[in-house]
């Protein structure tokens, strides 16, 4: 089943998001080739013209490599993965920090709530 979109960012930005974190959590490997415009615009539910625009935006953000007459291939450049993998936490670290601030947390809470829970899953 695939996720819902949100309606707080276009349809195409979600879409790269996803893509993203498939590749930096390694669901996509380095030198795969990616589904067809067409078989993504089915598998997600949206025009064909909205997968296009992903791509040219992950084209654009070094994360893909389009070839000709061959499709769409996820970079190999190790340190651009390196790169994204790195912006991904950092958004995403961000996004938790400022949410646990504005519920009146200080830093040192939150470092302790963070690996209070990282040491209760290990």
């Amino acid at each position: 089943m695939v996720e819902p979109f949100s309606n707080a960012q276009p349809i195409y930005v979600q879409l790269v998001q996803r893509i993203c974190r498939q590749i930096v959590s390694r669901e996509v490997q380095p030198g795969d080739k990616l589904p067809s415009v067409r078989n993504l615009a089915v598998q997600f539910g949206v025009n064909p013209n909205t997968i296009q625009r992903v791509n040219m935006e992950l084209e654009r953000m070094g994360v893909v490599e389009s070839r000709r007459g061959q499709g769409i291939y996820v970079t190999e450049d190790t340190s651009r993965l390196t790169l994204l993998r790195a912006q991904l936490k950092e958004e995403q670290i961000t996004r938790f920090t400022n949410e646990m601030r504005e519920l009146g947390y200080t830093g040192e809470e939150i470092v302790a709530g963070v690996q209070a829970f990282v040491n209760a899953q290990r």
